[in-house]
């Protein structure tokens, strides 16, 4: 049967839409590979939040245009966020391209696949240059990510609960990738996660591109709790199911009720990943951020109270369009007064169509200048977070056991509650998939290390 290879670029919602990809490949006789060169279809799934990622995907599928050679009817497509902002145009960027897909049309893909690779394949086609570009958009394609491809003793899973974005904050291309909010019915996610955990998944991260404000438009509010605490509940009654994690959250959608839903459902993981993307109210005005930085640290504190020990991680921008030296202080300073667990900092650059690049040339900062804030801001939460890790030498975390670590396969790797990485010796036979006591003795860097705790010497862990 015909191999495909899908390669992902971009965030966790673009994983979980390429899983969701080969699983249906999968179920129409296509067998996946790892190995681009054994593939008779070749896919990229695209994404467009940075320039960077956009040229990475480019210049990926030029390469492996080489494939060509050997294989006639090879098939070429990129799907995915730059695949729906550029449309038929990569057909002329990248020539040996003859699909592209938007983000609204991942469940066509296999068709579209089939009906460019059936006839080269059956040689039933002179013109062996047949393309398709579908990226209009789709009634109810949110609901049509819910298939998975499980690996053995898999520990942890991707659930997309909802697709688009409606904030159009002035950076971002999503809200036009992605399309407008949309989210899927409570009883179909918690169907999901159930078959999910009764196939060994411990934990799930319900993803969102605005996951907090999950059903805003199509649901309503019970008992004044929205529809994502309420979808929370439903799935902290599914048996078997240990964690919840959720990404990425927008300020205003941290109301009383999700605070409140830390202080009452325990399986919700103690992290949270939050992003700021400035420390300045003026930034913050120009990025269409709906929120002041005082409310933002407000959130935190009033999180931190309601989960002691909550892990945070956050998104910032620097060099945003006007920020001056006083703005970058001021994003400077509420790192250093919040002390996040981790960063993602990138430098601004412009996505085209969005309002953040059509602002005077004279607003567009120097890439020296976004570069030293980005080295300055990286040292600063560099710092911070090795004296967090430090705090957790000495104590015992619960670590989900997710399998060998990426970076020695002698040794296993796991998250604990608060998103902490920990290494620690065990048998990936007997440990995947486990929930594991693990007594931290050591940290460098990001990673904590740890030894497992025996039965008999063990002490309640911290969650």
């Amino acid at each position: 049967m015909p191999r495909v290879f899908i390669k992902t670029y971009g965030c966790q919602m673009n994983v979980r839409d390429s899983e969701q990809v080969g699983q249906m490949f999968t179920e129409r006789g296509y067998t996946m590979t790892s190995q681009e060169e054994e593939a008779d279809v070749i896919l990229i799934n695209t994404c467009s939040v940075r320039d960077q990622a956009e040229q990475k995907a480019l210049g990926k599928m030029g390469i492996m245009g080489r494939h060509r050679e050997k294989k006639p009817h090879l098939v070429y497509g990129f799907m995915g966020c730059m695949a729906q902002s550029r449309g038929a145009e990569l057909l002329k960027d990248v020539p040996h391209t003859d699909l592209v897909v938007g983000t609204q049309k991942y469940h066509r893909v296999v068709d579209h696949v089939d009906a460019i690779l059936k006839p080269r394949l059956e040689r039933q086609m002179d013109d062996l240059r047949h393309t398709i570009v579908d990226v209009e958009e789709e009634d109810d394609s949110q609901n049509t990510i819910r298939d998975h491809i499980l690996t053995e003793r898999q520990a942890t899973a991707f659930v997309s609960i909802m697709q688009g974005c409606n904030m159009k904050c002035t950076f971002c291309i999503v809200p036009y990738t992605r399309g407008e909010e949309r989210g899927r019915p409570i009883a179909e996610i918690t169907d999901e996660v159930r078959r999910l955990v009764d196939r060994g998944v411990k934990e799930v991260t319900l993803l969102g591109q605005i996951v907090n404000l999950y059903g805003r438009h199509e649901f309503p509010k019970v008992d004044g709790k929205s529809p994502f605490v309420q979808l929370l509940e439903s799935l902290h009654t599914i048996e078997g199911l240990k964690r919840i994690r959720f990404t990425s959250p927008h300020p205003i959608g941290y109301r009383d009720d999700l605070i409140n839903a830390f202080r009452e459902l325990p399986k919700l993981a103690s992290h949270i990943h939050f992003p700021m993307q400035s420390g300045s109210d003026r930034i913050l005005k120009r990025m269409h951020r709906p929120y002041k930085a005082a409310k933002f640290l407000e959130i935190c504190e009033k999180m931190r109270d309601a989960r002691p020990g909550l892990g945070i991680t956050t998104d910032i921008i620097v060099g945003f369009p006007g920020e001056t030296e006083a703005d970058y202080h001021a994003t400077r300073e509420l790192v250093q007064r919040i002390r996040f667990d981790n960063a993602f900092i990138f430098r601004y650059s412009k996505r085209r169509n969005t309002p953040a690049a059509e602002m005077d040339d004279s607003l567009q900062l120097p890439e020296k200048v976004k570069e030293e804030r980005n080295q300055d801001l990286l040292k600063v939460v560099n710092d911070i977070a090795v004296a967090r890790n430090a705090t957790f030498v000495g104590k015992t975390l619960q670590v989900l056991c997710e399998g060998p670590s990426k970076t020695n396969q002698a040794r296993l790797s796991g998250r604990a509650s608060n998103n902490k990485i920990v290494i620690f010796e065990g048998n990936a036979q007997r440990h995947q998939g486990e929930m594991l006591d693990i007594a931290i003795r050591e940290t460098t860097g990001f990673s904590l290390y740890g030894d497992l705790v025996m039965a008999e010497d063990r002490e309640p862990a911290l969650v």
